[in-house]
């Protein structure tokens, strides 16, 4: 089992590379890549007290899925966004692969996510504010897109206190 050790670091060239859709035949390898991804989001919790979704290439899982747990486990498996609101919102983005490090970031107010769940059945989710901004900077991932990459300018970065 990954633990927080296989945590890809801010630098690791994998985190730029965009993701591969997961294949219908692969379902079966989806359960242990969310055990994993479940475990490392555990362990940041316990260690930065922060951390409500990860995506698979964050543990060098080249593959289109965001596994999110807030009040219950949610698998996002190759999700597209089919409509993202034209207002916008600035927020102070955190991220497991650079832990201590806060990026103020412009996101989309609101968000309407397609998706398919572990069961291979589609489902769309429309999310607005914070789950809204979270699943647009895990959807970034699987683009090979960091939050430093959207900082709203170069002042736009501090240390988490």
């Amino acid at each position: 089992m990954k633990n927080l050790n296989d945590l890809l670091l801010l630098g690791d060239p994998r985190l730029y590379e965009a993701c591969d859709p997961v294949l219908r035949t692969e379902l079966p390898m989806v359960t242990t890549w969310v055990e994993d991804l479940d475990n490392v989001m555990k362990e940041i919790r316990e260690k930065y007290h922060f951390g409500r979704a990860i995506a698979a290439p964050q543990l060098g899982i080249m593959k289109r899925l965001i596994y999110m747990n807030i009040e219950k486990p949610v698998i996002f498996i190759n999700p597209e966004f089919n409509f993202l609101s034209d207002e916008m919102f600035e927020v102070w983005d955190d991220c497991m692969s650079f832990p201590n490090l806060l990026v103020k970031v412009k996101r989309h107010k609101t968000a309407t996510i397609s998706y398919l769940d572990e069961f291979w059945q589609p489902q769309k989710l429309k999310l607005e504010n914070d789950l809204a901004e979270l699943l647009q900077h895990e959807y970034d991932h699987l683009n090979g897109i960091l939050c430093t990459m959207r900082a709203i300018d170069e002042k736009s970065f501090k240390w988490r206190s």
